[in-house]
């Protein structure tokens, strides 16, 4: 296992539109079983497969669910369909939490598409069955992913995720309280952070990116990197910045 070596890791803030959409989701997913919870439905029998998209003023949450009757109504028709106005509320208020209030994307005038609908009765009898048949049944997505804990940092967290992430909660931290002209920062932005390790452990800094959107059209990069520069180094904190580092 080679001791000395370059680790680079990513992070992307809460405004990135994968994370706008995966904040969305999630706000779902918390709204459903509160409801679930106020209304005494058993949480096991909440089904929710929900997908949100983002574009230019607008957002899609799609998929398929199963819900207690606080979230239902009835149609013309006397029929239970998906009530949307609850969703509609749990995302705005997630897209106005992370901050966006701009002409292209605004918590308050975006579109919003709620398309959700009942579980499919297949899917539905093959995850209903799964717990009486112990696994054997079921319906899901498979992934993989990697991550381990260490003690290179308070959060038990690798060095350069650590920062990474460091880097942007400082930033938007700064762009909602109003700090000078980190208030005129957006909420979307990316952090890259390098670390060269020293027999195993993580030595120094050797490259920084930081990409951000920013509100005030006058900036060029050099005064991007003077509102942004401050927050870098205080997230760093005493991991050493190489003399030569990008």
């Amino acid at each position: 296992m080679r001791a000395n070596y370059l680790f680079t890791s990513e992070s992307v803030a809460e405004g990135h539109p994968d994370k706008v959409c995966d904040r969305i989701s999630d706000e779902i997913v918390d709204l459903v079983y509160r409801e679930a919870a106020k209304t005494g439905i058993n949480p096991w029998g909440v089904r929710i497969a929900c997908e949100t998209l983002a574009t230019t003023n607008r957002v899609v949450i799609a998929g398929e669910v199963r819900l207690p009757p606080s979230l239902m109504k009835k149609d013309k028709n006397g029929a239970d369909v998906i009530n949307p106005s609850k969703f509609k509320t749990a995302a705005r208020r997630a897209i106005k939490d992370i901050g966006y209030e701009q002409d292209g994307f605004h918590w308050k005038t975006a579109k919003i598409d709620v398309l959700l609908h009942s579980q499919s009765a297949d899917i539905a009898q093959g995850v209903d069955n799964a717990a009486d048949q112990q696994g054997d049944e079921g319906a899901g997505d498979q992934g993989i992913m990697f991550g381990y804990a260490c003690k290179e940092t308070p959060d038990l967290m690798p060095a350069p995720i650590y920062y990474s992430h460091k880097i942007l909660q400082l930033l938007a931290a700064a762009r909602k309280a109003g700090n000078g002209d980190a208030a005129k920062l957006g909420p979307d932005a990316k952090s890259q952070v390098t670390v060269r390790y020293v027999n195993g452990h993580p030595a120094e800094v050797t490259s920084i990116v930081l990409s951000t959107q920013h509100l005030d059209d006058s900036w060029d990069s050099k005064k991007v990197r003077a509102v942004v520069e401050p927050y870098i180094r205080e997230a760093l904190g005493e991991l050493p910045i190489a003399d030569d580092c990008k």
